[in-house]
């Protein structure tokens, strides 16, 4: 579904993504770790074509991300933000629908409306919700909105940005679940930037692991506890002591 190949970015004389080489299955659930500024986002948004990677090959089923409509090609994706990312002056229902009405994918007000209420339910909210604005609902809630925004327009690609920062970890684990439940039931191919490892076990079909700008570990999360790899090993204990260095 999404092939990288040799991927490289710099910003001026820092380099990001050092040659990343990473693929998704269609349906597949990939669950990228890795310290902060290792190129996780950047590696998303190089995918989005947000920004454009320097060197290599990125393909959307064999189409190069770079070519082609533009708007036709967002439209396949979802995104669930860090932090949410709502609108304050927009309605919970208006925040939900808001791709549905503007673009490629506009529907009538009312039926997207209706569009917006049905996942929200799909996502543990009652439509009384709906009215309200992103300042009157609990972070829990936010999060399940922001979650119903991204599949409100039945995309084929869904992104998760740290989905659980900020969260309790009883609402960490209700959020996790509905991920899987939700990329499992659509069929939806997902990538998901985390360092929570309770996300990574509850999301992932696959794990890969990106330090200094390239993939250091990929596998199935299965054998992600008993692999030797030292760089993986250090990441899942929190040691100070291995090949990442920690900043003192």
């Amino acid at each position: 579904m999404i092939a990288l190949t040799d991927v490289h970015k710099s910003f001026g004389s820092k380099q990001v993504l050092r040659g990343v080489d990473l693929s998704v299955a269609r349906g597949e659930s990939l669950v990228i770790i890795g310290g902060s500024g290792t190129g996780k986002s950047v590696l998303l948004k190089c995918i989005l074509g947000l920004v454009r990677h320097d060197a290599g090959t990125i393909t959307l089923e064999g189409q190069d991300v770079t070519e082609g409509d533009r708007d036709a090609f967002l439209a396949r994706f979802g995104m669930l933000f860090q932090g949410g990312a709502l609108f304050d002056s927009l309605t919970v229902w208006q925040n939900v629908a808001f791709r549905l009405l503007r673009g490629s994918l506009k529907r009538p007000k009312a039926e997207a409306r209706e569009i917006a209420i049905e996942k929200l339910r799909r996502v543990g909210l009652t439509p009384d919700v709906a009215d309200l604005y992103p300042a009157e609902l609990s972070g829990g809630m936010q999060k399940r909105v922001g979650l119903a925004r991204a599949i409100a327009a039945e995309p084929d690609v869904i992104f998760f940005d740290e989905p659980t920062t900020g969260l309790d970890p009883i609402m960490a684990g209700v959020i996790n679940a509905l991920i899987r439940e939700i990329v499992v039931e659509m069929g939806a191919t997902a990538m998901t930037i985390t360092h929570d490892m309770s996300s990574v076990r509850a999301i992932a079909d696959r794990v890969a692991m990106i330090h200094d700008g390239v993939v250091k570990w990929e596998g199935p999360v299965a054998e992600m506890d008993s692999a030797p790899n030292p760089y993986l090993r250090q990441f899942i204990s929190g040691s100070a002591e291995g090949p990442i260095e920690a900043v003192r």
